[in-house]
């Protein structure tokens, strides 16, 4: 019998110039969510059960510099108040939402992390983004971002068991391995990547984690250019993939868009059965894994 839940993806330009600092932070980040209102409606309206924002969806991809005017757009987690207002209308739609923010634990310790908050409103728990790139020219995040501690946590929802890996951390098998192990049915990848750098990888690593660990995959991008850095286009296309890798739902590359897709969760039993990757796995002969690198 199936068991349909709809999931949807929010991908958005920025709203306000970035790097005019004439424009408050505060007015950035609220222009942000005020354009995410609607969308969230739209989500809300068309039925959708799971909804996931971008990476750091309330401001720019801010990290394409070095400032620490930045740190201002931090908040606690979950005591701040974007994810007070999404909890709010995540029960008015009983809708869980994954909703990526800037925390601050405390003074100096700040954190990429995603909120997950139940269709009844009440706070689930966080991940935290886990791998954090070197300072690239563009990809400041060790400047803003301390690597996550939590693990590789999945959530128990109304609708469906939800896993988080943020940006990055889509290049790393382990952590998607691991959300599997743990029961995700579906693991939701927000990102801020451009055409330039990665590309040539979006369509391959989140079907490859949905094949390789059998669940659903969602995975979101921002759009647009953000001038003056201009550190590439943020090309969008986010999709939805089944566990055979499918792509179930796309969105276009250059304009803001909800992105929705059934996602039949008995799907997962079945593809397991068919492809025994988890038990023939050989965890005995991993310890490789788990050793430093240089």
């Amino acid at each position: 019998m199936p068991r349909i839940v709809r999931c949807g993806l929010i991908q958005a330009s920025n709203a306000l110039p970035p790097t005019d600092k004439q424009i408050p932070l505060e007015a950035i980040k609220s222009a942000m969510i005020e354009k995410h209102i609607p969308m969230i409606e739209e989500a809300g309206a068309k039925g959708v059960q799971i909804l996931c924002l971008q990476e750091l969806f309330y401001g720019p991809y801010f990290c394409a510099e070095q400032d620490p005017r930045w740190y201002k757009m931090t908040e606690r987690v979950p005591d701040g108040p974007t994810i007070k207002r999404m909890a709010e209308l995540a029960k008015k739609h009983q809708m869980v939402m994954v909703v990526p923010v800037y925390e601050e634990e405390m003074t100096g310790v700040y954190y990429n992390t995603a909120a997950v908050i139940d269709a009844d409103g009440k706070y689930l728990g966080k991940y935290r983004k886990t791998h954090i790139p070197h300072c690239l020219p563009g990809f400041w995040e060790k400047f803003y971002f301390t690597p996550g501690d939590l693990g590789y946590p999945v959530f128990e929802t109304r609708y469906a068991r939800v896993g988080v890996y943020i940006c990055y951390d889509r290049h790393f098998p382990e952590g998607a391995r691991a959300l599997g192990l743990a029961g995700a049915e579906i693991v939701f990848e927000p990102s801020a990547t451009t055409a330039g750098h990665s590309e040539y990888l979006w369509e391959i690593e989140a079907k490859s984690h949905a094949v390789a660990n059998g669940y659903f995959v969602g995975t979101n991008n921002r759009v647009g250019k953000e001038a003056p850095w201009n550190i590439g286009e943020f090309y969008g296309k986010s999709y939805f993939c089944d566990p055979r890798g499918n792509i179930l739902a796309q969105a276009g590359r250059d304009k803001d868009e909800l992105v929705v897709a059934d996602c039949d969760l008995e799907m997962i039993e079945a593809v397991r059965t068919q492809w025994q990757f988890y038990r023939d796995r050989r965890p005995e002969l991993y310890g490789p894994l788990s050793r430093i690198q240089k």
